[in-house]
């Protein structure tokens, strides 16, 4: 499902919206083309994914040129792990900035998938059916074995919403979209999980709205 199809009001929910900021999704990974489950193992950007990771950049200096905001004064925050610090990288060189001056959070960090990690969801069926099905039922709350959910991760991203200044530039996952999106936007947590966060693009987050740029 893409996030214009999703329910996104103008009124959020919660008490979790502050200043505008932009969000990227890390660029591609041989596992992200495999379809296998990364969760946080860290998997390094393939190809296509460095690419991707310098066209964000040059999106998001066209986005900050024209609401006249100067890049180089602006919190830059990353999850930890490699494949979205090589994205923040490569994007900081895509828009003229020193690749290595921004910071990172443990928030940030991917969803876990805990024993599924490496698998594709053919292979999750196929070795954990009871859990596959289980997860189908309620992909919000369902915890894989040794992993998290993601209204862990919506509570663990939270308390981090609390800190985001003007403008602020983040680059993370899948995951955490997902779950700042439930907390930013009126997005359904039950339709969550099946929204497509893309790569290679900006995700503008203000007043309560998503857009993709």
């Amino acid at each position: 499902m893409s996030l214009a199809d999703a329910t996104v009001a103008t009124a959020p929910r919660t008490t979790c919206v502050g200043p505008p900021f932009f969000f990227i999704r890390h660029g591609e990974t041989d596992w992200n083309r495999e379809g296998c489950l990364q969760g946080q193992r860290d998997i390094p950007l393939n190809g296509r994914g460095r690419d991707q990771a310098m066209a964000s950049g040059r999106i998001l200096r066209r986005l900050l040129a024209a609401k006249r905001r100067d890049a180089a004064v602006l919190d830059f925050v990353a999850s930890p792990l490699g494949r979205a610090r090589q994205t923040m990288e490569l994007m900081r060189q895509a828009m003229g900035l020193p690749p290595h001056a921004y910071r990172v959070d443990d928030r940030l960090t991917e969803i876990g998938f805990g024993a599924w990690e490496g698998m594709t969801w053919t292979e999750v069926a196929a070795r954990d059916p009871a859990g596959y099905r289980a997860r189908k039922r309620d992909k919000w709350h369902w915890t894989p074995p040794d992993g998290e959910s993601y209204a862990a991760v919506a509570e663990r991203v939270r308390p981090w919403l609390g800190t985001v200044a003007d403008d602020s530039v983040v680059v993370a996952h899948g995951g955490v979209a997902r779950a700042i999106l439930t907390l930013v936007t009126d997005l359904d947590p039950r339709g969550a999980p099946a929204i497509e966060i893309s790569q290679g693009r900006v995700l503008a987050l203000a007043d309560g709205r998503a857009e993709w740029a």
